[in-house]
């Protein structure tokens, strides 16, 4: 009984011809124009994500083979069109990013680059030995700069870049990019890492995949010391480890585990610092966190 009355309140108070006449005002009328839904905008042959600013990550889609030429540096699209770039601590304020694509199609920008401010930090406590090392020691920084100078040279063919980045260790941010340093009462070079402190031993992963261009457990400045090439000769450094677990050679996985917090080298206390180069450009890895290349795929 109660479903019946409900099936004729229904029916009495439907109203077809309203609903007719509702759909019939959406259709055109006889001799009126169909205007069709305006086209997408064609993609731009280089499409990139990062900020333009000093000591900034790029990362770049475009057609495979195009040549990339980013100020002074180029680069090449992989087979997948992927393409990385970085910007310079003291990059000017602006930047010119050409292409040449394999179809003969040129593209041209000039980019604005956020200029920053750098603090000096004042570290006391590090080995005197580092800070004015002997003759001796020279000689030893010497063939360790000579093969750090050819791990930077590595050219990996993966895109652990493309997959984004994330933190290779817990601990708390000590050190930041940027930064004038020095070195018991010395001025030193600028500080190119983000530094993670925390006891020695704990885990420290690849914060992206990548090939392990270099491994050393006891290197003057840097302690135990990894390099990791993410593709392209974007390459991670992580210096001041107590322990190395890979080996040259080898993919690793975003994630990973590489190695652990120490405190060797040039160094007041345990803690990680991840450098991160590409080209003659050091790059702020705290930027590098903050890009997501996931709209480019």
């Amino acid at each position: 009984m109660i479903a019946e009355f409900i099936l004729a309140f229904a029916i009495q108070t439907a109203d077809p011809i309203g609903d007719l006449l509702e759909a019939d005002a959406t259709m055109p009328s006889a001799g009126e124009d169909v205007v069709p839904p305006a086209p997408e905008p064609p993609l731009p042959p280089v499409r990139c994500q990062g900020e333009f600013t000093q000591g900034a990550m790029i990362v770049c889609r475009t057609a495979p083979g195009t040549r990339v030429d980013f100020g002074d540096q180029s680069a090449t699209a992989d087979s997948d069109g992927w393409v990385v770039l970085g910007l310079d601590r003291d990059q000017g304020a602006e930047i010119t990013l050409s292409a040449s694509l394999p179809d003969g199609v040129e593209y041209l920008q000039t980019h604005s680059v956020t200029q920053r401010e750098y603090n000096v930090q004042v570290v006391e406590g590090v080995p005197q030995r580092t800070v004015t090392p002997s003759e001796a020691d020279l000689v030893r920084i010497r063939e360790e700069g000579r093969r750090k100078a050819g791990a930077y040279t590595s050219r990996w063919e993966g895109a652990g870049f493309a997959s984004g980045f994330i933190e290779p260790a817990d601990g708390v941010i000590s050190g930041v990019y940027g930064s004038q340093r020095v070195y018991n009462g010395t001025p030193g070079r600028p500080h190119y890492g983000l530094d993670f402190a925390n006891a020695p031993g704990t885990p420290v992963v690849a914060p992206a995949a990548g090939l392990v261009t270099l491994a050393d457990a006891d290197m003057f400045y840097e302690g135990g010391l990894v390099f990791i090439d993410h593709g392209q000769g974007f390459t991670s450094a992580f210096l001041h480890m107590s322990a190395v677990d890979v080996e040259v050679g080898q993919v690793v996985a975003q994630g990973e585990r590489i190695g652990a917090i120490g405190a060797g080298g040039r160094s007041t206390g345990p803690h990680l610092d991840w450098r991160i180069k590409w080209r003659n450009r050091y790059i702020d890895p705290a930027l590098v966190l903050e890009v997501d290349p996931a709209p480019l795929r």
